[in-house]
C-alpha cells in the first residue's frame, strides 16, 4: 500500500512561482516590470514605450497581476500600477536556494 501525503502549502507556493516565472519569460512583460520598480505608473504610462496597442499591454499587465507581481488602483479612469516587492521576494528566495 502506497500513501501520498500532499502538503497543500508547498503546492500553492508552487503555483505562485509558476505564475510568477510564466510572468517574467516574456521580455516585454520583464521591461514594464522595469518601468514600475522605481515609481508607480499608468497603465497609459506603461504601455507609450512599447509599438503594441493598449489592449496588448492591459493583457500583459493582467499576467503580471495575475503573478502578483503588481498591484493596480484605480482613481477614477485612471489605473495606477504598483510593485509587489513580495512577490519578488518569493522568486528570489526559491533561486538562492539554488545558487
Amino acid at each position: 500500500m502506497v500513501i501520498i501525503i500532499v502538503n497543500h502549502l508547498v503546492e500553492q507556493n508552487n503555483d505562485k512561482l509558476d505564475n510568477i516565472f510564466q510572468a517574467l519569460a516574456d521580455p516585454t512583460r520583464r521591461e514594464i516590470v522595469r518601468l514600475f520598480a522605481s515609481n508607480d505608473r499608468t497603465v497609459s504610462e506603461l504601455a507609450a514605450p512599447f509599438d503594441m496597442s493598449l489592449a496588448a499591454i492591459s493583457k500583459h499587465i493582467k499576467v503580471l497581476e495575475r503573478a502578483g507581481l503588481l498591484n493596480k488602483t484605480t482613481k477614477g479612469r485612471t489605473h495606477i500600477c504598483r510593485l509587489n516587492p513580495d512577490s519578488l521576494s518569493s522568486a528570489t528566495e526559491w533561486l538562492r536556494f539554488y545558487e
